[in-house]
Formats: C-alpha cells, structure tokens, sequence
C-alpha cells in the first residue's frame, strides 16, 4: 500500500471510529491545523471522529507522493444534505509517519459525482 492509500484508507476508518490504520501511521508528535488551529493526535482523532457523525469522504486522487510529502485531492459531502466540498491535503512524514497534515476545502455549487464513474454510496 502507498503512503497515499494508507493515509486515505487511515482517515476514512477514522471517521468511522475505526483508528487502527491512524495509530499505525500517525507520528506520536503529530500535529496539523483544524481550522486555522493547531491540534496534536488525540484532538485530531476526536474531530475526524466528529467528522464522521455529518460528512463522507469520496474519492482521492493523488497530486504529487514521495518518501516525505503526499497531496490529494479528493471530494466530501454532508451526509444528509446536498453540499459538497472539494478537498487538498497535504500530508508530511518524518520517520516515515505522518507528521503534519493540512486539509483546505472549497465548497462545490454541484455534486461531483454527476457524470462521473462512481458515487456515493461506493463511499458509505
């Protein structure tokens, strides 16, 4: 598995209470920003915890890996409402785990999944 699978396959168990990709490849000395706010591991567990009773995670495309840096884009949505978000995450390792991770988002006027190949419920 790549860093990019393990990252996403990591956050999207986490959002379903599942972190036992999370604890494998998250750094003890983790931090990343939420908002404009800094939060270390456990913090940032409880939100994508929280993340998960109102959204989904679609899915990813990587932008750029390698041994240190990872970026994805990918899509999310409100779980009981049509409102969609497009989503860039750059992820750091150190040590080969992550380290730093910064997600911005951009809400989207349309469904992504409109005329595509997948939808949302490949996702649930």
């Amino acid at each position: 598995m790549t860093k990019a699978e393990a990252f996403d396959k990591a956050w999207k168990l986490a959002i379903k209470g599942d972190f036992s990709v999370y604890n494998e490849i998250v750094h003890p000395n983790y931090e990343s920003l939420n908002q404009g706010v800094k939060v270390d591991r456990e913090v940032s567990k409880a939100v994508l915890q929280n993340i998960g009773t109102f959204g989904k995670l679609g899915p990813s495309r990587v932008i750029y890996e390698n041994e240190d840096f990872v970026c994805l884009h990918r899509f999310s949505r409100l779980i009981h409402e049509d409102v969609f978000f497009s989503l860039m995450t750059a992820v750091k390792y150190k040590e080969n785990k992550v380290i730093n991770q910064e997600t911005i988002s951009e809400p989207l006027d349309d469904d992504p999944s409109e005329g595509q190949d997948w939808n949302w419920e490949d996702y649930d």
